[in-house]
């Protein structure tokens, strides 16, 4: 088809269905690999969060989960933009189901900062490029084939294999999982599930060093820092300035590390590393994680230098946003800061704060959480079918590679099973490199079609491990 061709297909497609977008974007063919055409269409479908509208894809990929046999529903909320897809191969009952989730919804770019349309989903030397390439559209295309996969092979289950596509994971909005818990349990209710989480990373020379899978998420938590001061004209400063009293306070919370907070997740994922690494940061790694505290310390200020470990070993503190001030010529009564603590499980919040408080020695400053109450969710234990299956999977698929599990550094919406106690295993479900992590939320965000054709194939043999009858 000549290019005039299909610029007159692209107009006539946006006349007659609004918002959709053609299968194959201008001038590129489309993906010889089935898991790399699928997200290209998955990211051609902007659902960008806010607004987060991800109707678009259930009306994707519904018909074809109903082509192949799925029983599908799609859960339209009070919000136009929003429906949910819950596609179920059914198995013969005789073991409860297994579910892959995935959220829709993509956080927003600065298109001017893209080399490339962010939303075109084009394929370029050798990668699929585009928002949600990792984050988590790769994801959703890995385990849509690879349940799509059972149904096109007649595999006979023993339990149902559930897909679902979720809704307002990257904007907090009102239709998340937790929501969906809420609302529609019985069509979500499993045995054990699969989400994002955990890393397939390689190194240096291209092949995977571990596989990691995530078993429990730190907490998300919004602490506010209000300093006050006196609202006067802005030709009299006076010494109580609440911006200056603020600023004060961040500088000091920026100079306090926490202490290092190892779980034994962390210890094993640790333990895991320092044997795919050489030395001498081998030992660093093991050490920061050991008993002694001396060399603990000294390790730390090594293994730290990389963000993601120093995460991972440690509650965190970030300022996130910040507001002072209405006009050029008022001194205002007040300034306030926004800052994000990650925490690790099992950690107590309130202790950070009052630490952070005395760091501060302020009276004029107020550090507070409000009175939401932050429950921990459940761990999810490694003795189970899944985790198994998946663990088994991966050394597959990736010999010589560790395997373990991880407390994973962010946040996902994985709570709502959890905090049922279902357990979920969370999988970025491809190999990546640290050049492509950075791109995650970034620019040029991409996932190279030979990992997403490794990573279906791994999910896949999870799923027959998993749910094929014997």
């Amino acid at each position: 088809m000549r290019h005039s061709s299909v610029v007159r297909l692209s107009i006539i497609c946006s006349l007659i269905f609004p918002g959709a977008v053609p299968a194959i974007a201008l001038g590129q063919a489309p993906s010889r690999d089935s898991t790399a055409a699928l997200l290209g269409e998955l990211i051609r479908v902007n659902t960008s969060n806010p607004p987060g509208n991800v109707r678009g894809i259930a009306e994707l990929l519904a018909p074809r989960f109903r082509a192949l046999g799925f029983e599908v529903k799609v859960l339209q909320t009070a919000d136009t933009g929003k429906a949910i897809i819950i596609a179920r191969l059914k198995g013969d009952g005789s073991k409860r189901p297994v579910l892959l989730a995935a959220h829709a919804d993509v956080v927003g770019v600065e298109r001017e900062k893209w080399s490339l349309d962010p939303f075109a989903g084009v394929e370029k030397d050798g990668h699929v490029y585009g928002r949600g390439a990792i984050d988590f559209k790769g994801g959703m295309a890995v385990f849509a084939r690879a349940a799509m996969m059972l149904a096109e092979r007649k595999i006979p289950l023993a339990r149902d294999v559930i897909f679902v596509a979720e809704a307002d994971e990257e904007g907090g909005g009102p239709y998340s999982t937790t929501w969906l818990a809420r609302e529609h349990w019985a069509d979500i209710d499993a045995e054990f599930a699969l989400n994002e989480g955990g890393w397939i990373m390689k190194g240096d020379d291209g092949k995977v060093r571990y596989v990691s899978v995530s078993t429990a998420d730190k907490a998300s938590i919004p602490l506010t820092v209000t300093a006050r001061g006196t609202s006067t004209h802005s030709s009299m400063p006076r010494p109580d300035n609440a911006i200056f009293a603020l600023s004060r306070a961040l500088a000091k919370i920026s100079t306090y590390e926490t202490p290092l907070t190892i779980t034994p997740e962390t210890r094993q994922f640790f333990g895991a590393l320092s044997r795919t690494s050489t030395a001498p940061m081998s030992g660093y790694l093991r050490d920061v994680v050991g008993a002694d505290p001396v060399r603990a310390r000294k390790a730390d200020s090594i293994v730290s230098r990389d963000p993601l470990l120093h995460s991972l070993i440690r509650n965190t503190i970030a300022p996130v946003i910040i507001n002072g001030g209405f006009r050029a010529n008022v001194i205002p009564g007040s300034a306030q800061a926004t800052i994000n603590l990650r925490m690790i499980p099992g950690s107590d919040p309130a202790a950070l704060v009052a630490e952070l408080t005395r760091v501060v020695a302020d009276p004029s400053v107020e550090l507070s959480i409000g009175s939401r109450t932050f429950a921990a969710t459940p761990v999810s234990p490694v003795n189970t079918d899944l985790y198994r299956a998946l663990e088994h999977a991966a050394k597959a698929q990736f010999p010589g590679a560790e395997v373990t599990p991880y407390l994973f550094q962010a946040g996902t919406d994985a709570g709502a099973w959890r905090t049922k106690n279902v357990p979920v295993y969370g999988i970025y479900p491809y190999p990546i490199d640290a050049d492509e992590l950075t791109r995650m939320h970034g620019n040029d965000e991409k996932v190279s079609v030979a990992s997403l054709r490794q990573g279906t194939e791994m999910i896949y043999q999870t799923l027959l491990d998993v749910a094929r009858k014997p």
